[in-house]
């Protein structure tokens, strides 16, 4: 405790109700308030929901949408950055931030804390500026390798990067692109393997342009569970001949889970808890000497940029899944004609 400091100084105060930050502490005597520093707008959204799968309340402690939104409107009073707003349903939150991590942050906090929620794929904000749609822009530097520069330009020329500069530094490459936000989501996994590990990209907000049009992001389609239960060896000794895999054997599983990826663009419903039936001449043991390729196990922020449209990540304190938004097959496969319908009357 001290009684006066200097200019220079760090302190702290404690018991000063309703105060945010951005205040400024005064003299009484000389009230002169510090101009309050900027912070730009959210550029990304989420939905953050109460978690309706099969497996909901089983390995979180707060779970009710009550207790999510006290959690984030406390996240409010330190982050300034960040904005949260009622969506259409009574379960679900509008939340907008200043990016993946941003976002993937607040997520892992309140998992950590014991939260269990649902999230949706990241979506950039946009808005209208004399008569034309704008979307947030980033200037993205990246130091590479030269021989894996090829690998970089021809990734992000696909997610409408233009090349503003490019320097060479001995072996190395340093080059200077502006890109769509959105074309970022899910490059991040992308460039560790086209750099093999060597890449450093650093990434900020560069304003607003016109949208670009739209940018495949996903070439590959998933894997997912036809029914509940329990995974099995047999069962995913079948099921990995069609991609890779996402989840080991006794591993318990739901309808409209995602299991894994196929390398084709549609989904497929498959059924990693298929048992084999036993024979006199077949037995159980003969399953120990199927070989199953080791599992694919996302991060949350890897979770996060591999997610599509029509996907959401059940987050919990002891669990990271990937799973439909209908999880019916039945229901989801009627949804997905539905769509392919409405882009070909589009296309005529």
């Amino acid at each position: 405790p001290i009684e006066s400091a200097q200019a220079g100084d760090i302190v702290a105060f404690a018991g000063l109700p309703d105060i945010s930050i951005g205040n400024t502490i005064c003299d009484p005597s000389k009230v002169q308030p510090l101009p309050f520093v900027k912070i730009n707008d959210p550029t990304v959204e989420m939905t953050f929901s109460v978690n309706d799968s099969p497996f909901a309340g089983k390995e979180g402690k707060y779970v009710t949408s009550r207790q999510i939104r006290d959690r984030l409107m406390r996240e409010l009073l330190k982050d300034v950055a960040l904005k949260v707003e009622d969506s259409a349903t009574n379960d679900s939150f509008r939340v907008m931030g200043r990016g993946e991590m941003h976002l993937s942050i607040l997520i892992e906090t309140m998992r950590r804390e014991g939260y269990e929620l649902q999230v949706s794929p990241p979506h950039v904000l946009t808005h209208e500026e004399n008569g034309k749609v704008m979307e947030p822009m980033e200037r993205v530097v990246i130091d590479v390798p030269e021989i894996y520069q090829g690998n970089v330009m021809t990734a992000l020329g696909a997610r409408k990067a233009i090349l503003m500069n490019m320097q060479m530094m001995n072996s190395r490459s340093r080059i200077e692109f502006r890109m769509p936000s959105r074309g970022l989501f899910g490059y991040r996994s992308q460039f560790l393997t086209d750099t093999h590990g060597e890449g450093i990209m650093n990434t900020i907000f560069d304003g607003y342009a016109p949208y670009r049009g739209e940018i495949q992001m996903k070439y590959t389609g998933s894997l997912i569970a036809s029914e509940s239960g329990e995974t099995t060896r047999y069962g995913l000794y079948n099921t990995q001949d069609r991609g890779q895999l996402f989840v080991g054997p006794q591993t318990q599983v739901y309808e409209g889970m995602i299991v894994g990826e196929n390398p084709k663009y549609d989904d497929i419903a498959v059924n990693p808890c298929k048992t084999k039936h036993l024979t006199a001449i077949r037995s159980s043991g003969a399953d120990e000497k199927l070989l199953l390729t080791p599992p694919r196990i996302f991060s949350l922020e890897e979770a996060i940029e591999y997610i599509g449209d029509d996907d959401l990540i059940e987050v919990t304190p002891k669990s990271i899944r990937l799973r439909k938004k209908i999880l019916n097959t039945e229901l989801r496969m009627k949804e997905m004609m539905k769509k392919r319908r409405e882009l070909e009357a589009q296309k005529k």
